[in-house]
C-alpha cells in the first residue's frame, strides 16, 4: 500500500478535530482535542512509509470511534458545565 500523503493526513487531522468539536460534553471535548493535537505533534517527524501508514490506520479507527461516540452522547443530553455558559469565554 503507498504511503499516507500529507494532505490525505492533514485531511484526517482536520476530519479528528471536527469531529471532536462535536462531543456534548466539555471534558470529553477538550480531552480529544488536545490528544488528537499531541499525538500529531509527537509523530510529526516520523518518515519510515510503513509506520506512518500504520499510524493513518489507526487515526481512521479512532475517527470511527469518536464518530460512534459523538452519536451516542447526542442520544444521552446532559446540561452544561458552568464553564461553557456563554459569559465565561
Amino acid at each position: 500500500m503507498a504511503a499516507a500523503s500529507r494532505a490525505q493526513v492533514l485531511r484526517l487531522y482536520r476530519a479528528l478535530l471536527r469531529e471532536s468539536q462535536r462531543f456534548g460534553g466539555y471534558n470529553y471535548r477538550t480531552y480529544a482535542i488536545r490528544r488528537i493535537r499531541d499525538a500529531f505533534r509527537e509523530n510529526k517527524n516520523i518518515t519510515d512509509s510503513e509506520k506512518i501508514e500504520e499510524l493513518v490506520n489507526k487515526a481512521k479507527a479512532n475517527l470511527e470511534i469518536i464518530h460512534r461516540q459523538v452519536t451516542i452522547g447526542q442520544l444521552y443530553s446532559t446540561q452544561k458545565l458552568v464553564i461553557e455558559s456563554p459569559g465565561n469565554t
